[in-house]
């Protein structure tokens, strides 16, 4: 048996021994393995199975073809246990019907081994390794239909490659029965993603539309359904909950164009424990390669947002913007951003200045940024980037000023239309060296891997929103924010909100955004001299991202390592109590700095511990923890740097 295999390596890849050591083991498992051959439990009936690359407790997959019937259905395992059973599998266009009648015609097998670099994300030098199988079906008038599985050690996925031109997709088969009784963290659908998620059981929630990611418990592995490789070819899918705990895949589009042949978007469902989905990068890790060649230009970091901050009025005066990049400036962040306002009509709120080119200040608030070092980005409606014409005059003219990136608002929409709108956007904006914060838009689905100047998206409840609860938070590290850079705005340490201000800061950590906008006033900051300082120090890309303790809607407690240095969050939803932390570090000696909450303000204390100790941190009611470890030797005082 010959097992072909496709490696990526890039001569700048730093390669770690854990890493190599799974490799090697993988390659050995490629060699060595067979396609394996179909068992017909009864004569109508053929199962096949795919199998995790190295891991002996990763997941496996089984593919049942009903014979008599020609329907196919996929189910998951772990350990043995099954995960997901079997669900069904098809899909369906204008000329053929690929949901039955199909005919098995044969099954090939590879191994992909993959290294790649992203700009963004819970850890930027990354390793794929897949267990990849082909199964052959042709269903009536000979119409053929490949279905493609690939296993990984955090999850198992499918897509549908059809190999000719059918027409339209009218819909897909596919569904994902979750057994009743699993803990399930569901948010309502809505076009733009921002409702909150809520717990309830995979039976119990209400018979309607939800979005993906979905998370379930299942009597103790997660499993966390998703969907990657996502463009303008096909139409963005949500679940459709039928009552009993199976979710169907709805496609936003009752008809989806194809001229030719056509691979459909990823089924991604990630399957481990609960550190396993929150440090999964499968859904990155299905996506296309990059597609630009030169990222040298793209600087992720900390943003000073003033939205939350001054709101209308910041973004319509000049001098106000120059105060807010003077703050930046002071801290040491690279951006400001200029929200909603500053292209508008001063007369009318909302309309545009027919001449913005010529009567915009932004040129002038540009140069002042860049002589203190403060980059600036810049908020712009969707309505006025919708047209190839009107892209050829705001592109540009933001390069040529010196405008650093665009937060573009309000698409609203995973139609096919919109999602070729971003095929359209996307490589516009890199042409113009323009970092991308989309907003009012849906989320990553591997679009950090292939378009790397995408910072960060939206799509998220967010702290815009005024009906936060603590446990929507604690769940977001293992929903949302687990498929890619999630601008969720912390530190609006001067608005009402559930979380204390020592939780608030620990979002710095719990949550990744390439571009992490920052959402409080100046003042609210200095009166917060811990936070400053704590903010000042925080990169917002990470070398590795490790899970310490959590339950989803309760707490999240993560470590994210910079060069040499780690950087702890937690977050709690609840009352008060002592959270536990597994300090889960390299082996040595770490000086520890934490800061909480204290009866005047966010206090910070110090002490030092072996890799290995369990950390007791006494957290208040909603509260949480930011902190700093980093190497302990004699006479080492603090972990800050300049």
């Amino acid at each position: 048996m010959h097992v072909p295999l496709r490696l990526t390596w890039p001569a700048t890849a730093r390669r770690s021994t854990s890493r190599i050591a799974a490799l090697t083991v993988a390659l050995v498992t490629a060699l060595l393995a067979g396609t394996l051959a179909a068992t017909p439990a009864r004569a109508e009936t053929a199962r096949w199975t795919v199998t995790a690359t190295f891991a002996p407790d990763g997941p496996t997959a089984q593919v049942t073809h009903d014979t008599e019937a020609g329907s196919i259905s996929l189910a998951v395992s772990r350990g043995g246990r099954t995960i997901l059973p079997p669900s069904p599998l098809g899909i369906r266009t204008e000329d053929a019907d690929l949901t039955g009648g199909l005919r098995f015609l044969g099954r090939s097998d590879r191994t992909d081994v993959e290294r790649y670099t992203t700009t963004v994300g819970k850890e930027v030098q990354r390793l794929a390794i897949f267990r990849e199988a082909r199964f052959r079906f042709a269903g009536a008038g000979d119409a053929r239909v490949d279905l493609v599985v690939r296993v990984a050690d955090d999850g198992v996925a499918y897509r549908y490659e059809l190999l000719d031109d059918y027409g339209s997709v009218l819909g897909e088969a596919s569904a994902f029965t979750v057994p009743a009784d699993s803990t399930a963290w569901l948010a309502n659908h809505r076009r733009d993603y921002e409702n909150p998620y809520v717990q309830t059981t995979a039976a119990a929630a209400a018979a309607r539309e939800y979005l993906a990611p979905a998370l379930f418990d299942v009597h103790g592995t997660y499993l966390m359904l998703a969907e990657s490789d996502l463009d303008g070819r096909y139409s963005g899918g949500s679940l459709v909950h039928d009552g009993t705990g199976t979710y169907r895949v709805k496609l936003w589009d009752q008809s989806v164009l194809v001229d030719g042949p056509l691979a459909t978007p990823w089924r991604v469902m990630v399957v481990g424990d609960l550190d396993t989905i929150a440090t999964s990068t499968l859904v990155d890790d299905l996506a296309q390669p990059s597609r630009l060649a030169d990222t040298s230009w793209i600087r992720p970091g900390q943003v000073l947002w003033t939205w939350l901050a001054g709101g209308r009025a910041a973004g319509q005066s000049l001098t106000r913007q120059m105060g807010y990049v003077d703050y930046a400036a002071q801290r040491g962040w690279p951006y400001v951003a200029v929200d909603a306002g500053w292209y508008f009509d001063p007369q009318q709120w909302d309309v545009t200045d027919p001449n913005w080119r010529t009567n915009s200040w932004m040129p002038e608030l540009v140069r002042y940024g860049r002589e203190r070092n403060v980059e600036i980005i810049v908020w712009i409606h969707f309505r006025d980037l919708d047209t190839a014409q009107e892209r050829s005059e705001w592109l540009p003219t933001l390069h040529e000023w010196g405008v650093k990136g665009v937060k573009i608002d309000f698409m609203d929409s995973e139609s096919q239309d919109r999602l070729r709108w971003y095929d359209e956007i996307l490589p516009a904006t890199a042409d113009n060296e323009l970092l991308v914060n989309f907003h009012g838009s849906n989320i990553p689905k591997g679009i950090h891997r292939v378009w790397p100047h995408v910072m960060t998206m939206e799509g998220v409840h967010g702290a815009e929103k005024s009906s936060l609860t603590t446990s929507h938070i604690t769940a977001l590290p293992f929903t949302r924010n687990v498929v890619g850079s999630m601008d969720y705005t912390p530190m609006a340490f001067h608005r009402n909100r559930p979380t204390s201000d020592a939780h608030e800061l620990g979002l710095s950590v719990v949550f990744e955004s390439g571009l992490q906008n920052l959402a409080g006033t100046p003042e609210s900051y200095d009166a917060r001299p811990e936070a400053v300082r704590f903010l000042e120090q925080v990169p917002t890309v990470w070398d590795e991202t490790k899970l310490l303790a959590g339950r989803p809607a309760d707490n999240a407690v993560f470590a994210r390592r910079s060069g040499q240095r780690w950087f702890l969050g937690g977050s709690t939803s609840g009352t008060a109590r002592t959270l536990n932390v597994p300090l889960n570090l390299p082996a040595g000696p770490w000086l520890v700095e934490l800061i909480t909450d204290g009866d005047s303000g966010l206090v910070r204390s110090q002490r030092v511990v072996q890799a290995g100790d369990t950390l007791p941190v006494e957290v208040i009611a909603n509260g949480g923890f930011a902190g700093l470890a980093c190497r302990w030797h004699a006479n080492l005082t603090t972990c800050d740097r300049p």
